[in-house]
């Protein structure tokens, strides 16, 4: 049962909204995605356009399509869930860009699509005749976005990059970890990901200010989003540029805390897991300190932020007293009744099961094929945020099959023939399913 006045009347009411299961329009319903990504960055991108929405066309080579299909643990059907997750709500077009019969496909479903998304090394779209140059005369309304590891220009532009490189780069690994041990790297792609929805922000900055364009003389109101994945992590590096150009301040990993702001750190408890809490609000302070029988460590010397700073060796060390006498509940609960800001580290099983994630219709279930083909189980896939109250996105379909769509957008899109296509199966062109 759900805590408080969270009734199940109100919950079925929200997780209908949130999960659009009344197919109110969505967003970006009307909007063309053609997404030429492969692996993590670029299809973020596109999952996140068409989960609210957006029509996302996924070209994908011919044999193994997109290589995350087959990253990590694999289903029965020689898939991985991650991919399912990945590219849900999209659709599945099979076309070898190496050919030159390929890449005029490519380049007609670009002439009519509102947004390509691609996150090649820069140069390749060019050399394939697909770059914006050559797109813009036919379609000069056209979003055209581009992820990379260092952007479309400078002197570190035509370098391959990968997120855990450019996640140095950006500053993020150096502040990740514990003083005087190797830097950190979270087990994600982080940057990858912060880079694809730095993209869906460019997209949709992009789409707004065509209408702003639409008066002018040029004729063209497109334009290219470049987007670098070093960048989208620079973006969250917070004060660490200004702080030392001003105070010559380099910031260094802190292990668990926060520098420069106390108390904030993952604290032990006698259960052996490990809590977080933050009491670094001046009142919440207080607050802390008497719900753990501290209130020796109030006062002037602990008033604000700057004079805890000083004493942060006490004052973690009072509170990791106080919760390795007590379970990660007791303390949690102690907490939540004096309203100071904490909360356990979850893991998967934690989040699939928590009751506020599923309140909010943040767990997502979806059907893989069909007991007729031998499949048809449940994949359990993370809802997407923000949560729009009248026109929110939803998870429709899971991602499909390699080619599973490739007739359909060949014959709807381009008016082909199934002749046509056939024998541009033949040819190996294209990938029917």
């Amino acid at each position: 049962m759900l805590r408080r006045s969270f009734r199940a009347k109100d919950l079925s009411c929200f997780i209908q909204k949130r999960t659009n299961s009344n197919k109110i329009t969505k967003p970006l319903e009307g909007i063309r995605v053609l997404e030429l990504g492969q692996l993590i960055a670029g299809p973020f991108c596109g999952s996140i356009l068409g989960y609210y929405g957006a029509e996302v066309i996924k070209i994908e080579p011919p044999k193994i399509g997109d290589p995350l299909r087959i990253w990590r643990n694999l289903d029965s059907d020689g898939q991985s869930p991650w991919f399912r997750s990945m590219a849900r709500n999209k659709k599945s077009v099979c076309i070898d860009l190496r050919t030159e019969e390929g890449r005029s496909l490519v380049k007609q479903l670009a002439e009519q699509s509102d947004v390509l998304v691609e996150n090649f090394k820069p140069g390749t779209m060019e050399k394939w005749g697909l770059g914006p140059d050559d797109l813009y005369p036919a379609n000069p309304k056209l979003i055209y976005t581009r992820i990379s590891g260092y952007g479309q220009t400078g002197p570190y532009s035509k370098r391959g990059g990968y997120a855990s490189v450019c996640e140095g780069m950006g500053g993020f690994r150096f502040v990740n970890g514990h003083p005087g041990q190797p830097p950190v790297r979270p087990n994600m792609s982080l940057g990858d990901s912060l880079a694809g929805l730095h993209a869906a922000l460019g997209v949709l900055l992009g789409l707004i200010a065509k209408n702003k364009l639409a008066g002018g003389s040029g004729g063209k109101t497109g334009q290219v989003v470049d987007v670098a994945i070093y960048e989208s992590v620079l973006n969250m590096m917070e004060s660490v540029v200004p702080e030392y150009d001003r105070f010559n301040q380099i910031r260094q990993p802190s292990g668990t805390t926060l520098t420069g702001i106390v108390p904030t750190n993952t604290y032990p408890c006698k259960d052996g897991k490990h809590v977080i809490i933050g009491g670094n609000g001046d009142s919440i302070y207080v607050r802390l300190m008497k719900a753990i029988g501290r209130e020796d460590l109030t006062g002037e010397k602990y008033k604000v932020n700057s004079d805890r700073v000083r004493e942060q060796e006490t004052i973690d060390g009072a509170i990791t007293a106080w919760t390795l006498e007590h379970t990660t509940d007791e303390v949690l609960e102690t907490l939540e009744k004096v309203s100071v800001p904490s909360g356990k580290i979850y893991d998967a099983k934690d989040i699939i099961e928590d009751e506020h994630i599923n309140a909010r219709g943040m767990i997502e279930n979806i059907t893989v094929g069909s007991e007729e083909d031998g499949r048809g189980w449940n994949l359990k896939v993370p809802g997407m945020s923000p949560v729009l109250d009248t026109t929110p996105g939803s998870t429709e379909w899971a991602g499909p099959d390699l080619g599973q769509h490739t007739n359909e957008i060949l014959k709807d899109l381009l008016k082909m023939t199934d002749s046509d296509i056939n024998a541009l199966g033949e040819q190996g062109v294209v990938k029917l399913k």
